[in-house]
């Protein structure tokens, strides 16, 4: 191997080396920030529901608990699903509420054989719920996008259901997810199904790369040395 191979090696290995050391401090960040979230919608799972927001919302409104008056309006989109049931849709229906807006409601998960609207009619007449504020899923899923003229949902994008819906007046850009209440029996839909569940494993990452930083630290520190020992045979190892 040539000087100019070997000095290519030492630089690769130390760019390596602090490239990984970056993304170290990155899941570091990133550690801080995932704590930091699962503690806010810890809190926000505890407080008491508040009536739903006029004001547009952000990240920070997430997860926020909310009661709902109103009535359910004799329409619908299904949005497919995958849940601790198994596979099937979300019903994602409006809820007029008394100052005249519209919420779409994620009612619950139902699976293919209660997917007809009649195996799962909304209440007729003044509803009371409470549910958990989500932003809306504007496009579809992974790799696939949603189809408003084919009824085809895969995401729950609240603009486009709505469009889709023709729902008249102003709409919430959010949606509901619907909580379960524990005094009623079982019923499709199903609530309840929000995964709350955060994937918290950046401190794994962090030193994962912290890892990689050290033995490519070391690579280059061990190349500096031989390119040394090449250039000057009798200088000590």
């Amino acid at each position: 191997m040539n000087r100019i191979a070997r000095i290519t090696l030492i630089v690769s290995a130390a760019l390596a080396s602090v490239g990984f050391a970056a993304l170290a401090a990155w899941q570091v960040q990133r550690l801080g920030w995932k704590d930091d979230l699962i503690a806010r919608v810890e809190q926000r799972l505890q407080a008491e529901p508040v009536a739903p927001p006029s004001a547009p919302v952000s990240k920070a409104d997430e997860y926020r608990r909310l009661r709902l008056h109103g009535r359910f309006e004799p329409r619908e989109a299904l949005v497919q699903a995958t849940t601790e049931l198994g596979g099937g849709h979300w019903v994602i229906a409006p809820l007029r509420l008394d100052d005249g807006r519209a919420v779409l409601v994620n009612r619950g998960f139902v699976p293919p054989e209660q997917r007809a609207p009649e195996a799962h009619a909304a209440p007729a007449g003044p509803v009371e719920l409470v549910g958990l504020l989500r932003l809306s899923e504007p496009g579809g899923g992974p790799l696939r996008r949603n189809e408003p003229e084919q009824d085809r949902w895969y995401s729950r994008d609240v603009a486009g259901i709505a469009a889709r819906l023709g729902l008249p007046g102003p709409v919430a850009p959010y949606f509901v997810d619907e909580s379960a209440d524990p005094a009623q029996p079982l019923r499709y839909p199903r609530p309840g199904l929000t995964v709350l569940r955060f994937a918290n494993n950046h401190a794994v990452y962090a030193l994962t790369w912290l890892a990689l930083a050290a033995m490519a630290a070391a690579a280059a520190v061990y190349l500096v040395r031989e390119e040394r020992r090449l250039e000057h045979p009798s200088h000590p190892r």
